[in-house]
């Protein structure tokens, strides 16, 4: 067993079981994938309402007699003490705790059984594995935030040893930090980039203006692994332009398990060994696949909290060639909350709106970041990063853009600064709606 894993099970999570158990599930051919996937969903939603008094509480009198008649919990609902939402024989010595970024507007502090936790683990070596990353021999790149105070620093660094990988903290993007994580990059063997896209973009962006493939002067990167933000056609074709490397896409919550994950065909492979991911309406109906609608997940193994038709507040869409095995996410959308009503009452997705702009503000490679803040129902306001100031026509640009896809009579105003604010643990919010909140 390696340091990693050994540092796993030291820690009370028996991964070497769930690895085990993983290979098991992954034989299961097609045609019993189906019969799978109910008798464990099934499993887990009676061992709640047994155990559970938050679950048998959330359920009350109503009448279960098949799958959708299950109701659908969102992380309002779990609004209330970690200690009343876990099951009989779980306490918070016992489990693994964690929290959410809030990243949804709705931190949430949740916890999973170590067997649970083992699986997420097992989930993810698998994952990785596709394409040779080991967590222990291979040399990761790390882009994301990392605690600020002494003690959470120093345990966090410690975990970076341990798996094997030098961070990049993603607070300070300026010209000049960039240029000294690319020095770092002439010096070290490192095999994968992992982390948020936004900042790993910004990055890209800083090589393009140098004319510099990284794997240039870091031959041994071979891959770029982002997460947790959203990831744009146009954002990955210049991320392997300039990166020089094939880009893999994850998908995943913390609360949950890693969700999906680009497989060597290109393919956004949802996990269906832990997880039970479903598409649903407003109505919460499932919807054909190939129809856009909210994603909704079941924690199979999670037997110290329940997180049962958990809506996770993206929407997406699975591609008509799933399978109950094999589903693949042909596209994600964005946060469902994140939603721009404009002054006719037409609703869009807030991504929509930033996705549109895009097109237009990063022709030339001026700006290099952005955020759009709504602020009334027709006023919207662009923060930006850029050499030079955008000047009148490049904004009047901007505004037939919103004109012509959107609705016209918006009311834009522009800032530029010289850094856009993360949060807490380093990620960019590219939308943000104050009228929604």
């Amino acid at each position: 067993m390696n340091l990693f894993e050994f540092t796993l099970r030291l820690n009370g999570f028996p991964i070497k079981e769930a690895k085990e158990h993983l290979a098991k599930i992954q034989a299961i051919p097609e045609s019993e994938y189906e019969d799978y996937i109910k008798k464990q969903r099934q499993e887990i939603v009676d061992y709640h309402i047994k155990n559970n008094p938050f679950y048998q509480k959330f359920i009350g009198d109503k009448n279960i007699e098949n799958w959708k008649d299950i109701p659908i919990m969102t992380k309002n609902d779990l609004q209330i003490p970690l200690n009343e939402r876990l099951s009989k024989g779980f306490t918070k010595k016992n489990c693994y705790i964690n929290k959410t970024s809030g990243s949804s507007g709705h931190p949430l502090i949740f916890a999973k059984d170590k067997y649970c936790h083992a699986m997420t683990w097992a989930e993810i070596i698998n994952r990785f594995g596709w394409f040779g990353i080991d967590f222990n021999r291979s040399y990761q790149a790390r882009f994301y935030g990392i605690p600020l105070d002494f003690i959470g620093n120093k345990k966090e660094r410690l975990k970076d040893w341990l798996s094997h990988r030098f961070r990049f903290p993603v607070f300070d993007l300026s010209e000049k930090k960039l240029e000294s994580y690319f020095k770092i990059f002439n010096q070290k063997k490192f095999y994968y980039i992992n982390g948020y896209t936004s900042s790993i973009v910004l990055f890209a962006k800083f090589l393009k203006s140098k004319n510099t493939v990284l794997t240039q002067v870091c031959p041994t990167l071979k891959y770029c692994v982002v997460t947790s933000e959203m990831l744009f056609d146009k954002d990955k074709t210049l991320l392997e332009r300039w990166l020089g490397v094939p880009i893999i896409n994850e998908y995943g919550a913390a609360e949950l398990d890693l969700i999906a994950f680009t497989n060597t065909k290109d393919e956004f492979i949802v996990n269906s060994e832990t997880l039970f991911v479903e598409i649903l309406d407003e109505a919460n109906q499932p919807v054909k696949n190939g129809v856009s609608g909210k994603i909704v997940i079941t924690s199979l193994y999670n037997k110290a909290h329940p997180l049962i038709r958990y809506e996770i507040g993206d929407a997406g869409i699975l591609s008509e060639k799933s399978t109950f095995k094999t589903p693949i996410i042909e596209k994600l959308i964005g946060r469902t909350n994140d939603i721009a009503t404009l002054p006719s009452g037409k609703v869009v997705p807030g991504l929509t709106f930033y996705y549109v702009t895009k097109s237009v503000i990063e022709d030339d490679g001026n700006v290099k970041e952005f955020i759009i803040e709504q602020n009334k129902l027709d006023a919207f306001h662009i923060v930006y990063v850029s050499e030079i100031e955008l000047n009148s026509d490049e904004i009047a640009n901007i505004k037939k853009a919103l004109n012509d896809y959107l609705e016209s009579n918006l009311n834009l105003t522009f800032k530029r600064v010289e850094v856009l604010k993360r949060n807490k643990r380093g990620k960019l919010k590219q939308f943000i709606s104050k009228i929604n909140k």
